[in-house]
């Protein structure tokens, strides 16, 4: 019989721990639109708050612990150092937000929730706030840590076709992730969707004088 390898001990992980990923998400899911009920409800026709949940597949799960590793590779020798339990998005939430001036109010409100959650923001490479991020455990499990994201709508809907397509793709376009053109087209998009948030909410701050 074949020995069982270290991503075999992981997809056996990976299900025995599925019941509880599912429930974290549900509950994670149901908690954040609670909390954010007294902002859905005052919204503005042209606003948007959008709240999805997610659980992190086998495959994508396995994966994304090896690229944590030195060398992004598993020790053969030495099975047992992985768990997926030390994975901090099993389970999550999003909540894309538009305009972005509504993403501090919200982020603040499901603070205020998950106040011992920890903090774990992303960044450009510039060190420029694209999105915060949270995790920590709910009352649905003590085993699986769940997460919750809160950014601007544009740029969850970017961030969806680009990981799809980028980080996610089919054998033949592997490589286009580290390409520097690619990055630097990423990059010019970010910064597009940015300044057309903030031209929109400057406009929509004036009255229909075009005074301020």
């Amino acid at each position: 019989m074949a020995e069982r390898t270290v991503e075999d001990r992981l997809r056996e992980q990976y299900f025995d721990l599925l019941p509880d990923i599912r429930r974290v998400a549900e509950e994670l899911e149901a908690e954040v639109r609670f909390c954010l009920l007294p902002i859905s409800l005052k919204l503005d026709r042209y606003e948007r708050l959008v709240v999805s949940s997610r659980i992190k597949e086998c495959e994508s799960a396995v994966n994304a612990l090896r690229r944590r590793q030195e060398g992004a590779t598993f020790d053969r020798e030495q099975p047992d150092l992985y768990v997926l339990t030390g994975l901090k998005d099993l389970a999550g939430v999003r909540v894309s937000v538009f305009p972005r001036k509504r993403c501090e109010e919200t982020r603040l409100e499901i603070r205020r929730r998950f106040a011992d959650w920890e903090p774990d923001p992303v960044l450009d490479e510039n060190g420029h706030l694209l999105a915060h991020k949270y995790f920590g455990y709910c009352k649905a499990s003590n085993k699986v840590r769940g997460e919750f994201q809160v950014l601007p709508m544009l740029t969850s809907l970017f961030w969806e076709v680009e990981h799809a397509a980028i980080y996610k793709p089919t054998p033949k376009l592997k490589g286009v992730a580290g390409h520097p053109k690619m990055k630097d087209r990423a990059n010019q998009v970010a910064a597009a969707l940015k300044a057309f948030e903030e031209e929109f909410e400057m406009l929509i701050g004036r009255d229909p004088l075009g005074e301020t």
